[in-house]
């Protein structure tokens, strides 16, 4: 391998990237464009709650629940009704998301010593947002009733529950989104990119003058591939750095880890393009091809968003070879918990494995020859 002749194929790649304005768009303005909008489009956080509250006792007691719903931060009470069959039209029409029912009786069933039920009507067309929506009434009664024994008895409840979450103190779902969102988004612009670079040299007729060059199969691969890796962790520093400042995800690992991993899983991606552009040799079928290959499978099967332990056993063999699947341990590892390669080396192996398989399908497929 001549590092001459690499360096004279990767000044190649870079001149005619400077010459395609909608590469270059693709390469810095998508990244950036695509974890701004997903960071805050994909959102399971559920916040102002319209709710509306039938108070049929219309005590202190009862105000007093009222004002911790109202106090809690997740409900916005909108209305006061009068009557339970105004409950029916404001849920089925979507102009409350809750009605909070408390029935004659509850402030003297209190002191009295007794339960007293109060009634919770939920519109479940949306169930995620029902569940969690029952999730934060269910929180706030509890913390209601203790405060109310303390208060009334002075004794303590005989068992208190206290819960702590770790790495994600306050739930957000954007420290949860957004660094998954780096192994989706360069997955996806990686393959892209690399996927016009072969497909572009025949459709141009370039690949003749290629052919007539000294150069070998893994000297024009990884000329080709080395501008684009400059380019992937640029845009990997720069999407980190969004999302640390736009979103304030926590960032409490090692950088080199972050971008050690991150050269092996783009090294796995643009060969995964190359390969692609090879086969091919058509830009639009090549565009078309990598954007089934990484868009869905990064998406769906990666653990970005949907929890692949819950999912189908098939599904759950079928997300083993999905890289992304990988990428997104290791950055919600190195960004949230901060651990090392004592915890993340299976992945770092992945990582490894793709980078390999992804640079050798992109040898193989890649062929001087005209004919």
């Amino acid at each position: 391998m001549s590092r001459t002749r690499l360096l004279a194929i990767a000044r190649k790649e870079v001149i005619q990237l400077r010459r395609d304005p909608r590469s270059l768009a693709m390469a810095f303005l998508i990244p950036a464009f695509m974890v701004v909008f997903f960071g805050y489009v994909i959102s399971f956080d559920v916040k102002d709650i319209k709710l509306a509250v039938l108070d049929q006792d219309r005590t202190p007691r009862s105000r007093e629940l009222v004002q911790a719903f109202e106090a809690a931060g997740r409900f916005r009470v909108v209305t006061h009704l009068a009557r339970p069959d105004e409950i029916a039209p404001l849920v089925g029409r979507g102009a409350v998301r809750m009605a909070l029912v408390i029935p004659v009786g509850f402030q003297r069933d209190l002191a009295a010593g007794k339960s007293a039920a109060i009634q919770a009507i939920l519109d479940g067309a949306d169930a995620n947002t029902a569940s969690i929506a029952m999730n934060y009434a269910g929180a706030i009664i509890t913390a209601y009733s203790a405060r109310l024994v303390l208060r009334t008895s002075q004794i303590h409840a005989p068992v208190v529950a206290e819960a702590r979450v770790w790495y994600n103190e306050t739930l957000e779902t954007a420290n949860m989104i957004v660094p998954g969102l780096v192994a989706t988004i360069m997955m996806i612009i990686s393959a892209m990119l690399t996927a016009l670079t072969v497909a572009r040299e025949w459709e141009r007729g370039t690949m003749e003058q290629l052919a007539a060059t000294p150069v070998s199969r893994v000297e024009v691969i990884l000329g080709k591939l080395i501008p684009y890796l400059g380019i992937g962790v640029i845009d990997v520093t720069a999407v980190a750095v969004l999302g640390i400042l736009v979103f304030q995800v926590p960032f409490r690992g090692n950088p080199l880890i972050l971008f050690g991993m991150a050269t092996l899983f783009l090294l796995g991606s643009l060969g995964l393009g190359i390969f692609i552009s090879a086969a091919v040799k058509s830009q639009l079928l090549a565009t078309q091809m990598a954007m089934l290959a990484t868009y869905l499978p990064s998406v769906l099967l990666s653990g970005l968003i949907f929890d692949l332990r819950s999912m189908p056993v098939a599904l759950q063999l079928i997300s083993t070879v999905v890289p992304a699947r990988y990428f997104v341990v290791v950055l919600r590892g190195v960004f949230l918990k901060g651990v090392g390669l004592d915890v993340l080396w299976v992945q770092g192996v992945a990582m490894i494995i793709y980078a390999v398989i992804g640079l050798t399908l992109a040898t193989r497929a890649f062929h001087k020859e005209l004919a």
